[in-house]
């Protein structure tokens, strides 16, 4: 099964660290998972670099880009509970 949330983030960021217990706290909550990416590791990290370096974090929710920055957790739960 693929997780519902993917989180693109990078080491040494304090706003994915935030991002992260927001996603993985409402997850929790939900039932859900989700995937984390080091946009700086990897075969694509070049790739993900380039369209995320300046967004990050950024979370994506069944396949759609959902924020960039900051997650909402009302807002991530919503788009989670189809609410």
């Amino acid at each position: 099964m693929t997780a519902r949330v993917l989180l693109y983030s990078k080491p040494g960021c304090h706003l994915c660290d935030v991002a992260r217990s927001v996603v993985a706290e409402v997850c929790a909550e939900l039932g859900e998972s989700f995937e984390e990416v080091d946009i700086t590791a990897g075969p694509d990290a070049d790739r993900l670099a380039a369209t995320y370096g300046e967004e990050i974090p950024v979370t994506f929710v069944d396949g759609r880009q959902h924020d960039f920055w900051r997650v909402d957790p009302d807002r991530l739960r919503s788009a989670l509970t189809g609410r």
